[in-house]
């Protein structure tokens, strides 16, 4: 067999393997797409599971006396773990709401602005409602994680955080 009769890419590539004839390319293909369709299959089932399941972390602990925080005010402190970053307005005599500090779009500080009667993200002009931390305008995805408080005993108290 002369070197014109063999085709350039055989040249090119003279490698031969003993199953090279085992999968087609068809096979090749419906394996491409089985694998990509298990894959997407995983990213719903992943998707699902995060939406559906209820976050509630941390133990109820006392956050600061009720006399400390007047009508109006803030007062910041660290729910559920010492790294996270917390806000408390006290709205009435006996309502009291907090949030987490961190802004859903990209973690920015999140602040009490009494004039507008909101929760303000600076970095991105992201606004939340004051009393359901919902998102009223800019970019947040989501609205603010939320941390569930009581008054006990003359003292706010903080039971649990949900994301």
């Amino acid at each position: 067999m002369t070197d014109e009769s063999i085709p350039i890419w055989k040249r090119d590539f003279p490698y031969e393997a003993a199953a090279e004839d085992d999968v087609t390319r068809r096979e090749f293909a419906r394996y491409l797409v089985a694998g990509a369709g298990v894959m997407a299959a995983g990213n719903v089932g992943i998707a699902a599971w995060t939406q559906l399941r209820k976050i509630n972390t941390g133990e109820p602990r006392e956050i600061v006396a009720l006399d400390q925080v007047a009508v109006g005010d803030t007062y910041l402190f660290r729910y559920p773990a010492e790294a996270d970053a917390a806000i408390l307005l006290r709205l009435s005599d006996d309502e009291v709401v907090a949030f987490s500090q961190k802004c859903t779009h990209l973690g920015c500080v999140v602040f009490y602005e009494t004039e507008e009667d909101r929760w303000h993200c600076p970095c991105h002009e992201g606004n939340f409602d004051t009393r359901t931390g919902t998102v009223i305008s800019g970019p947040p995805p989501r609205p603010l994680g939320r941390i569930d408080v009581e008054i006990r005993d003359r003292a706010i108290w903080a039971l649990g955080y949900e994301p």
